[in-house]
């Protein structure tokens, strides 16, 4: 690993345009926090919902200590989103707004269960525009989307199975797992044991949000050992069990992680949230990590942000980010012949990319 205790420094221009040019692949990423806030105010103006300009400035307004993006989400599902037309558009623009930052492909979360209820649209409908919105964006811009269900966990263990139910009714090769997100206080793993169960039966990929807002260890250990997730979003406070963080290294699980996390910043001190954060010690712990953009658009991030952030806040070095890029590729929900394949080709665009920052 590089100077690991490195103190956080400006990204060079030659850093950020180095982040830019590598190939990446987002694989923690909501897409209700990737609207881009024109589209957002458009659809809020054509819903009449009761949202003023100031309210939707205020969402999109990242801070010192910057509010929770959940509110955001959930405006979306109660007003904003109406129609498969209307899915299909912030898939698009969210993919064509990776590709430009040479993410190549994208797996990324959408919880069903609001849209449903909220929308009038059926699973299948939406799906279906989610679909489109990927066709589209594959053709234009040559990124290859995948959509992963995301369980809510602030909806009933029956929503959850129901969703799961949805996805094998709806079968797509580009519907290949079910993640959970939302709230995790007071909504353990335990209670989605049947969701995850059933995904498992029947092919699905799993990953859970564990252990994410400064929440006990305990939440992971229960998503490894009882949820069997293939991999693991966030998972921080691994690093408070020594024990538990080997068995992870052991393991091989590749955690998606993201440096604009919103409770680090708003629980850790300006001066020491770089050097305290756990992104900077899970790796000299044996961990496999993934930089990851989470909510680019009310996060204020893009993917070369992300991976700058790895070096010029977390003190990890270039070589470190060759690591990262090749745990993607073993994390992402691909077979293994297309896996042999990325590993190839990504790791001679990097290093060549690598070469001409050191000549």
């Amino acid at each position: 690993m590089g100077a690991m205790n490195a103190a956080p420094t400006a990204p060079t221009p030659e850093l950020t345009a180095f982040a830019h040019a590598i190939p990446k692949m987002e694989l923690h990423c909501h897409l209700l926090g990737t609207v881009r806030k024109n589209t957002f105010i458009e659809l809020a103006q054509r819903a009449k919902a009761p949202l003023t300009l100031e309210e939707i400035e205020a969402f999109y307004t990242r801070g010192e200590k910057p509010v929770g993006v959940l509110r955001v989400l959930r405006a979306l599902d109660q007003w904003l989103l109406q129609t498969p037309a209307d899915l299909e558009r912030i898939t698009y623009e969210y993919l064509q707004d990776a590709a430009a930052h040479n993410v190549r492909y994208a797996e990324f979360f959408w919880n069903p269960t609001g849209t449903v209820q909220c929308s009038g649209m059926s699973y299948a409908q939406a799906q279906q525009g989610i679909l489109a919105g990927v066709a589209a964006a594959q053709k234009d811009c040559g990124i290859r989307g995948r959509l992963l269900p995301s369980i809510d966990r602030e909806a009933p263990p029956e929503a959850a199975v129901q969703m799961v139910q949805w996805m094998l009714e709806n079968r797509h090769d580009d519907v290949p797992g079910i993640g959970i997100d939302y709230r995790e206080n007071e909504r353990p793993p335990e209670l989605f044991i049947e969701a995850y169960a059933l995904a498992r039966r029947n092919g699905l990929k799993t990953t859970a949000h564990a252990s994410e807002f400064g929440l006990p260890w305990n939440n992971l250990q229960t998503a490894i050992e009882t949820l069997k997730v293939d991999r693991v979003d966030h998972g921080y406070t691994v690093i408070d069990n020594p024990e538990l963080a080997k068995r992870c290294a052991d393991l091989g699980i590749v955690f998606t992680v993201v440096p604009t996390n919103s409770y680090y910043l708003r629980t850790l001190a300006p001066e020491r949230w770089a050097l305290d954060h756990p992104i900077r010690q899970m790796p000299a712990m044996g961990i496999r990590v993934h930089p990851n953009t989470d909510d680019p658009t009310l996060h204020h991030v893009n993917p070369t942000g992300a991976w700058t952030k790895m070096v010029s806040d977390f003190g990890f070095s270039t070589a470190d980010l060759k690591d990262f890029m090749l745990n993607g590729i073993d994390a992402a929900w691909i077979d293994e012949g297309e896996k042999r394949a990325l590993r190839t080709q990504w790791s001679m665009e990097f290093d060549a990319l690598r070469h001409q920052i050191k000549s």
